[in-house]
């Protein structure tokens, strides 16, 4: 397996993450049990979460996530076998956001008391907090270094002009630097990281962890009208490429898994990860048969040809 670097921080992971945003939402306890096994069994070790996952569903409070993933830590004894990232900064609840220094102290040891572990592989700030001076949420990241409760740090969502800025408040002042940028980036959404957020993680060597990888399910190639969003969870986030641009990346997709006998997710995916300064996608499965599309993605090789078809076909 191709072992990928996390920027600088001497954390090494397999090419694919899995999105942890389905366990206790899409996924229950048990499935998740089951997915997670299989993703160890085949030699991946790179699980992503948040501390809001899943808040968004119905009865849900958000920590659902992590619970699951702890649950499993604990029952299956694998924690010395796996990254585990996990981000700070969504809204919890009243107050309970962003990235001050009290809020980001008391954050993590929720997060750590969820996932029954006494550290985090990387700690993500989930968006960015203009509120709370950078140098302060960077000095708190360092205390939880310090402390061995965080071994490195990784931002999401945020600018362009946001993360240089962060990059150079971590140089002068000595303080620990987002090691990770986690963009939305795909086939289908290029624009808000290759305009200039990517040469940026180029120059300065930042593993970059593209989360919905697939487009929502977009990518999957099995929403081809509104009609298929019937009753689909995802319906919302999946509408908006059903469009000129996205029923054209469709075709190409389709084209290009024809030529490798594959399918149109292995294809995105494998597009993807061609892309560079790639460390892993995110990507989540519901199923085991879902799980293997992933783990047969990361084997696919597009050649030139095929790469540059992709390309034109989701130019804007």
């Amino acid at each position: 397996m191709n072992i990928r670097k996390l920027g600088r921080s001497g954390l090494q992971v397999s090419p694919l993450a899995f999105g942890g945003n389905v366990f206790g939402w899409t996924v229950d306890e048990q499935t998740s049990f089951q997915l997670l096994d299989r993703f160890v069994a085949e030699g991946f070790n790179f699980i992503d979460t948040a501390d809001m996952y899943s808040r968004w569903a119905e009865g849900n409070e958000g920590g659902e996530s992590e619970t699951i993933i702890g649950k499993w830590l604990k029952k299956s004894g694998k924690r010395d076998k796996v990254i585990i990232a996990t981000k700070v900064g969504m809204e919890m609840g009243p107050d309970k956001k962003g990235l001050a220094p009290d809020y980001i102290r008391a954050a993590v040891e929720e997060s750590l008391r969820r996932l029954q572990t006494d550290y985090l592989d990387l700690y993500q700030s989930h968006q960015d907090d203009e509120s709370t001076p950078i140098a302060d949420t960077l000095a708190t990241y360092d205390e939880l270094i310090k402390a061995g409760k965080v071994r490195a740090i990784g931002a999401s969502n945020y600018t362009a002009e946001r993360f240089e800025e962060a990059l150079g408040i971590s140089k002068q002042h000595g303080l620990p630097r987002y090691e990770t940028m986690q963009p939305n980036y795909s086939l289908a959404e290029r624009a808000g990281f290759e305009e200039r957020l990517q040469s940026i993680c180029l120059d300065n060597e930042i593993g970059v962890i593209p989360y919905f990888s697939l487009a929502a399910g977009f990518l999957t190639g099995k929403y081809r009208s509104e009609a298929d969003l019937a009753d689909k969870p995802r319906a919302r986030m999946v509408k908006k490429y059903l469009n000129e641009r996205g029923l054209r990346i469709l075709d190409a997709l389709d084209n290009v898994a024809k030529e490798t006998a594959s399918t149109p997710a292995r294809v995105a995916i494998a597009w993807l990860m061609a892309q560079p300064g790639i460390a892993a996608p995110i990507a989540s499965a519901t199923s085991v048969a879902q799980l293997e599309e992933l783990f047969a993605a990361t084997r696919l090789q597009l050649n030139a040809a095929q790469l540059e078809q992709l390309d034109a076909a989701s130019r804007k």
